[in-house]
């Protein structure tokens, strides 16, 4: 074979090959932009993770452990009494003020019956104990609950989860209060020390983020709610 026929066609091997790997390096980083897109499209519209920052949720929800949030699969219009989920607290939930006129209130009376107006940024992870049109008193940390109007009957929640306050002055507000039309009153499974709505009041509908559906760290507490 002509020495130049020969070089010619070693060129071309060797400008092929360079193609496919060209083309092979492409086709790997769209797949992996292609992931990345779609890491961030299921958590900004379908599954958020969350990281438990405090003891708020014990003993069902450790420091430090991590959970999943559906955001679209349920219904928040009416989310289960009994559920766990994320939401934006009003911005004076921090300060444990109750609105709209603020102020604190008073252990061994009434839980705040109304939030202030304004969202909060943060996030919260609590549990739903009544929604709208319940009344509701909680007694050493257990809430009674009637859906037939103030005069009841009531009934203590079968509680497995919480962890119990007993005498506790933020565990007894004796008083009954009625959650307002499309609110939600949520509280930490650690009764005795859970930043909640006894203290910063029901939270509308529309800044519920979504339910907590399943946890997957640490390993030995992986599992579904």
């Amino acid at each position: 074979m002509p020495a130049g026929l020969k070089s010619r066609r070693q060129e071309a091997s060797t400008e092929r090959r360079r193609r496919s790997r060209l083309g092979g390096l492409w086709e790997l980083v769209v797949i992996i932009a292609v992931a990345v897109g779609l890491v961030y499209l299921i958590q900004a519209f379908f599954v958020k993770p969350y990281r438990i920052p405090s003891g708020s949720m014990e003993p069902t929800l450790a420091v430090g452990q991590r959970i999943l949030v559906d955001r679209i699969g349920s219904d928040f219009s009416t989310p289960e009494v009994g559920s766990i989920v994320v939401f934006h607290p009003p911005s004076v939930a921090e300060q444990e003020l109750c609105g709209p006129q603020l102020h604190r209130v008073r252990f061994g009376g009434a839980a705040c019956a109304s939030p202030y107006p304004k969202e909060a940024g943060v996030t919260f992870v609590k549990r739903v104990v009544a929604g709208p049109g319940d009344w509701l008193y909680i007694r050493e940390g257990d809430v009674y609950l009637s859906t037939s109007g103030r005069n009841g009957p009531y009934h203590r929640e079968k509680a497995t989860y919480t962890k119990p306050c007993l005498a506790s002055p933020e565990c007894n507000f004796p008083t009954p209060i009625e959650v307002p039309k499309g609110h939600w009153f949520m509280m930490g499974d650690n009764r005795g020390n859970s930043d909640d709505s006894r203290f910063w009041g029901p939270v509308p509908t529309s800044w519920i983020i979504g339910e907590a559906f399943a946890t997957y760290w640490p390993p030995s507490r992986i599992g579904f709610f």
